[in-house]
Formats: structure tokens, C-alpha cells, sequence
């Protein structure tokens, strides 16, 4: 059954993951524990399928509050896939110069903030804009993609460099660089992408060991709660507390 190939291919990359970047993940968790305990914020964001981890944390059942989404409905939106904000636009935007400015001029910061962006090559304009950006408002940037992999690709960007050249940390999330991993018969382009799943375990993996650092330094986390179990009378409030922390953090953001 060949799409076994790709059970093994995902779990591999999980296992490389979990083999080779624990440590920057600890240390991008670290970066990450003291923005949200000075009551700052984690500012997330990607293009295309990398605005996937970015919605996949927060706001999310088991999720907490401190990490706050970017996301740029032209490069993320992909149900349209012809016609208005199609995929042609999307592939012209997230290359041309200039747009991730614009993108961070919507927002305040501040340098006890921290910038994670994903980006799974690390070539492409917005999100090398947004990095530097981010550098120039003295804030930390911590990049998730595939490094070891991009290795030589050239940046489109007109600072010659590529996302993982300006990180302060970087964690690889250990997909190949093509994404897809499943050879087709007859076909020269593969099937069964795995960087979505990299992504997301490499998210889980951080925001799992946030979560760990500030408990033991008295942190009370506010995590989003499941209001789908029957019996749990309180769900409903400590959504509320949730929420209601977010709004009060969000002001001036």
C-alpha cells in the first residue's frame, strides 16, 4: 500500500526532529517563556501552508495565551484556488519586496516581544521583510523551516539573505525540501507533502516546553479549555478567563 510510504516518511521526519533539535527548541522555548511572563507577546506568522502552525496554536484547545497570530488573509486563504485570491496571486505576493513591511506597520511591538516566523525554504520576500523588521524593533526572531535542507538555495530577497541568515535561533524542522515524499508511478512530480506535520510537531514540541518553563517560575497559564466534555461544568468560564486575558493583552496590539 503506497501510502504507507508516506506513514513512514512522516515518521521519520518526526524521529529526525526529535533526534536533532530538542535543544533549540528548548532554547527558542526559553526566548519565547520570558516575552509571554513580561506580559508580551509571541508573534506568529508564515505564508501559504506555513500559516497552518500559526492557526494550529493559538486559539486552540489545549493552546494558552501569549502567542499572538499574523496572519495575511491574501497569503493564506486557499479554498479560492482561481479567480479572486487565487494561487497566482499568492505566489506573486509572498515574493514581491516591501509587502512584510507594510504587513508589520499594522501592529505595535515592543523589543520584549518575540517574532516566530515559519517559512519552509527561507527564500521568499514577506517573511525575510517581516524578520528584519522585527531585528530593526529589537525583538528576537526565531525561524522553524527546513535549513539543513535549503542549504544553498539563493534568497529572493534583495539583502541577500534567507530567513535562517537572520534568526536568532533556528529550528529545522528536518522536511525535505521538495515537501512532497511519495514517488508516483508515471508521474514526475511526487505526492504526500510532510512539512505541515513537521511544523506542527515542532509546534507542539515548543509551545508544550513554554508552557513547562513558566509553570516552574509560578506562571499561571491561561489554556484555552475543550468545552466538549460532558460534565465539566467550569469550561465555559475558564474559556471566558481565556479570552478575556487575550483582549486585555491585545490592547495596543
Amino acid at each position: 500500500m503506497l501510502a504507507l510510504k508516506w506513514l513512514t516518511n512522516a515518521r521519520n521526519v518526526m524521529d529526525q526532529i526529535e533526534a536533532t533539535q530538542l535543544e533549540n527548541i528548548k532554547k527558542a522555548a526559553a526566548v519565547m517563556a520570558d516575552s509571554i511572563e513580561a506580559g508580551r507577546w509571541v508573534h506568529t506568522f508564515g505564508c501559504g501552508h506555513a500559516t497552518i502552525p500559526v492557526e494550529e496554536m493559538y486559539p486552540r484547545i489545549g493552546g494558552f495565551v501569549g502567542f499572538h497570530p499574523m496572519v495575511e488573509l491574501p497569503l493564506t486563504f486557499f479554498t479560492r484556488i482561481t479567480g479572486e485570491m487565487g494561487v497566482h496571486q499568492f505566489v506573486f505576493l509572498e515574493r514581491v519586496e516591501g509587502y512584510g513591511t507594510e504587513i508589520m506597520k499594522g501592529y505595535n511591538f515592543d523589543t520584549r516581544d518575540t517574532m516566530w516566523v515559519f517559512s519552509h525554504s527561507g527564500i521568499n520576500n514577506v517573511n525575510i521583510d517581516v524578520a528584519l523588521e522585527a531585528k530593526k524593533k529589537g525583538m528576537k526572531v526565531i525561524a522553524f523551516g527546513s535549513a539543513e535542507a535549503a542549504k544553498g538555495k539563493q534568497t529572493r530577497h534583495s539583502s541577500g539573505k534567507t530567513i535562517f541568515d537572520i534568526a536568532d535561533i533556528v529550528v529545522d524542522s528536518c522536511a525535505p525540501i521538495e515537501d512532497a515524499s511519495v514517488p508516483i508511478k508515471d508521474h514526475q512530480d511526487k505526492l504526500g507533502p510532510v512539512s505541515t506535520l513537521a511544523f506542527v510537531t515542532c509546534v507542539w514540541l515548543t509551545v508544550i516546553t513554554v508552557a513547562e518553563i513558566l509553570v516552574e517560575r509560578g506562571f499561571k497559564l491561561h489554556i484555552h479549555p475543550s468545552h466538549n466534555v460532558p460534565g465539566d461544568e467550569t469550561a465555559k468560564e475558564r474559556l471566558e478567563e481565556a479570552l478575556a486575558t487575550y483582549k486585555s493583552r491585545i490592547a495596543g496590539v
